[in-house]
């Protein structure tokens, strides 16, 4: 299993960073809106630039002037295994406090930035 974190990101605007650990980085995602919880509920996730793995542990402010200045708290962590990846498509299934179950992460433009975020039924 890898770990993933998901940061509460009080940026210019409120949104969540979804951070996987894949090929030794934490790929991540930001989402502006509130991470689903139910099947149903689809969010936009932009993939943005990687970060270090020791970023999973981060929680503090980025001062003003620097980018993504603000508050950032750790909103969920844990532990998924990884069960499908190809280039425009990721299903995972989370063990974490809050994401529990199976996701999936589709690039729906084909860009490699656009991707959409969702909870799958088990």
């Amino acid at each position: 299993m890898s770990i993933f974190v998901v940061h509460e990101h009080h940026a210019r605007r409120l949104h969540w960073d979804l951070r996987l650990e894949m090929d030794g980085v934490l790929k991540s995602w930001a989402i502006p809106k509130p991470l689903p919880l139910e099947p149903g509920v689809k969010r936009l996730a932009i993939m943005v630039e990687d970060h270090p793995l020791e970023y999973a542990n981060f929680e503090g402010e980025i001062p003003p002037g620097q980018y993504g200045a603000g508050k950032v708290l750790i909103w969920d962590r844990g532990e998924y295994e990884l069960l499908e990846r190809s280039q425009d498509k990721i299903i995972v299934y989370f063990h974490g406090n809050k994401l529990k179950g199976k996701y999936g992460l589709i690039n729906f433009k084909k860009d490699g930035k656009h991707w959409l975020f969702f909870k799958i039924k088990d």
